[in-house]
């Protein structure tokens, strides 16, 4: 079993924030979908005007065009908008340029991978590179002075920085390449400088800054070094989540309302030291111990931030706002639109959305945490078992998994790591009730969804949080095998409230996974299984197993052309298989192991799926003492075994040594122990 690594393109737009992936391949059926086709030719022709005031609506018109509309985007995009906004960039006229530079960051962030792609391969960090000393120049300006500058001319700057730092971190992870490229900016002073002067401006700019520097920190060997070798920047992201400092506000101000994207400049500073740890000394982030001090409690509130039932709902409402207000209200392109002109519903959704993504971005560093968590090679001291107050708390939660019991044993067995009571006590239940799907989660069958921001973001959480729990499991399996110590079958209960969490998630997900616009849905079960692996295997032999839940993971392991997912189902069906006295499932899944093998497989089962399948059925029937082996004998399944030692043999052989060498050494691993098991019972005689 695998951890899931953290993924770079749920960061921002998942991958695409506004996706068009229900929609037919092509332009003619954007073209037919578009509801403001006429208005495209217009924009293109006044992008190139004489006339500054045309460029400038121009600009404006994209971005108000494009909002939550695929359709009118891969028109645009059709008329090579992105190149003629990149051209504007360097535009005699100022305003024409701010406005261009926001119409990119818009399209960046609600256009995937493939817009940011075209923005690099059309050289737009040609343009970028000369604002940042500009920026910079006047940031200082104001900063030093700021009666000297009046606030709307700050206002401007501070929105201009903000939509330049959005591409540049949109643009990082579009690919290896772009990043390189990007590494040669000097960046860090410059983003830090936002940071260092936090309590002077605005959050959102702060915000994009600290985004920026935690997707450059990822794994990325230069910026890494070059933040994390300065005492002064490491100092500085350390102040800003151990500050009792008042909360930053909308204008910098501390006048406004306090705005929800300060918990999110906090979220990502703890990303940011994640990132970039260890950290060495002089600097005094060394003497924190960051998991355990820093990330755990700035995190664990952020997932109980929303309830994820009641923003759907929430969301669905303001939606219905919105689509009454009348036509005539509405912003047109005739009455010269500013880009942050916005009705309160949509402001109100914007609110929505930046909650749920500072959700998502808390789970996303703590499925990093999890996959170090707990050591399996820390030093373990041998304890008892835990004392039972905890059973009379537990009996108090209502409505909610009764997880603790279940961990309690593997949190007292594990006290050399002071995290993991903590966080193996405190995050699972929030996990499971993130994992479960909502009105708004997925895009309907047949169309987009009627705010495509929310559900991208609702889809997201589920799916991170999916993972944190799949490396949750696999961490506490981990650290109870290396300590001697397993979860007693007496917790039976516990393990199947967590267990039918998860299935019943998987079931709202549903089974219609392979429409155009529903792959959230088929990564949902993609993930959802692995956890399903986990679990049945950290509790194997306690989980009855029930018929509907085995006949889907044979279903999906048969559909899926993923091997990685077929091996979860079979690793899945593997844990079921020995629940003692499940004589029948066990009959029923070890036929399906059984069908796998050659030579009767219908059709040539992959590798890594076959050699699981082998290991299952060894692992299944390696006591002949259990009351079902009585299948074993009775279906004759040594013969079948036997028969399939030459296709295995095979198989193996067929595996790169170079290329696929752990797989080349897992599967003469495998070999050896069929032909050993074949061996041994031969040699019971029964």
């Amino acid at each position: 079993m695998g951890k899931s690594q953290k993924q770079r393109q749920m960061r921002r737009h998942n991958p695409m924030r506004v996706p068009d992936s229900h929609l037919p391949k092509g332009l003619d059926s954007a073209t037919a979908s578009s509801s403001k086709k006429e208005a495209i030719l217009p924009i293109i022709q006044k992008m190139e005007s004489l006339d500054a005031s045309e460029r400038k609506w121009a600009c404006v018109a994209v971005s108000n065009l494009i909002q939550n509309d695929p359709s009118t985007r891969r028109l645009l995009q059709g008329k090579n908008v992105v190149g003629a906004l990149i051209t504007r960039l360097t535009d005699s006229e100022e305003e024409v340029v701010i406005e261009a530079a926001g119409a990119l960051r818009n399209l960046c962030i609600d256009g995937g991978f493939d817009i940011c792609a075209e923005m690099y391969n059309k050289n737009i960090l040609a343009p970028l590179m000369t604002f940042i000393p500009k920026i910079s120049g006047t940031l200082s300006q104001f900063l030093s002075s700021p009666k000297n500058a009046p606030e709307n001319a700050q206002r401007v700057v501070y929105d201009f920085a903000d939509n330049v730092i959005t591409i540049l971190w949109c643009l990082s992870e579009t690919s290896n390449k772009a990043m390189n490229s990007i590494n040669q900016i000097p960046l860090i002073p410059f983003l830090m400088s936002f940071l260092a002067s936090r309590d002077k401006l605005p959050v959102l700019t702060v915000t994009s800054a600290a985004q920026c520097l935690y997707v450059l920190t990822d794994e990325n060997v230069p910026m890494i070094q070059e933040l994390r070798s300065n005492a002064a920047y490491t100092a500085c992201l350390l102040s800003v989540v151990q500050s009792d400092e008042p909360i930053p506000h909308v204008n910098g101000k501390n006048k406004a309302v306090p705005d929800d994207r300060a918990l999110t400049f906090r979220v990502l500073c703890c990303g940011v030291m994640r990132n970039i740890s260890p950290i060495p000394p002089p600097s005094v982030a060394a003497t924190v111990d960051l998991d355990r001090d820093i990330i755990l409690p700035t995190l664990e509130p952020v997932l109980s931030l929303v309830s994820l039932p009641d923003a759907a709902q929430l969301a669905k409402e303001l939606i219905a706002q919105e689509d009454s207000i009348p036509q005539l209200e509405r912003l047109s392109l005739k009455n010269k639109p500013k880009t942050d002109h916005k009705t309160p519903s949509e402001l109100e959704l914007e609110r929505l959305e930046t909650k749920l993504r500072t959700v998502q971005l808390a789970l996303e560093i703590l499925t990093g945490l999890c996959a170090t968590l707990p050591d399996p090679e820390a030093p373990v001291p041998d304890e008892g078992a835990a004392g039972g107050n905890d059973e009379d708390e537990d009996e108090d939660m209502e409505g909610e998994p009764d997880i603790d019991m279940a961990l309690e044993q593997e949190s007292s067995t594990n006290q050399a790591a002071p995290t993991k009571p903590t966080f193996f006590r405190s995050l699972i239940s929030p996990l499971l009730a993130l994992i479960q799907p909502t009105i708004l989660s997925f895009s309907p069958p047949d169309g987009p969804s009627p705010h495509p921001p929310t559900t991208s973001a609702l889809s997201a959480i589920h799916i991170s949080a999916f993972e944190c729990l799949n490396n949750t499991f696999l961490s506490l399996r981990h650290a109870s095998s290396s300590s001697g110590s397993y979860i007693p079958n007496s917790d039976a209960d516990s393990v199947n409230k967590i267990w039918n969490e998860i299935w019943r998630a998987l079931g709202v997900v549903g089974t219609d996974v392979d429409i155009p616009g529903q792959e959230r849905r088929k990564q949902m079960w993609e993930i959802g299984v692995g956890v399903l692996w986990g679990v049945a295997n950290m509790w194997k032999g306690a989980l009855v197993p029930d018929e509907t839940q085995v006949q889907v993971l044979m279903q999906l392991c048969n559909a899926t052309t993923d091997h990685s997912v077929k091996v979860k189902c079979i690793g899945t069906l593997e844990c079921l298989a020995q629940h003692p006295e499940s004589v029948d499932a066990n009959r029923v899944i070890a036929n399906y192991l059984l069908s796998l093998l050659p030579p009767s497989a219908a059709n040539p089962t992959p590798t890594e799926p076959l050699l699981q399948a082998v290991s299952a059925l060894i692992d299944i029937y390696s006591d002949e003492g259990l009351p079902y082996d009585i299948n074993f004998r009775q279906g004759r399944y040594l013969e079948v075994l036997i028969a399939s030692v030459e296709g295995v043999r095979k198989a193996v052989r067929g595996i790169d040594k170079k290329r696929e060498r752990e797989l080349r050494v897992r599967g003469e691993e495998v070999r050896d122990n069929l032909i050993a098991f074949i061996q041994y019972r031969r040699g019971l005689g029964v």
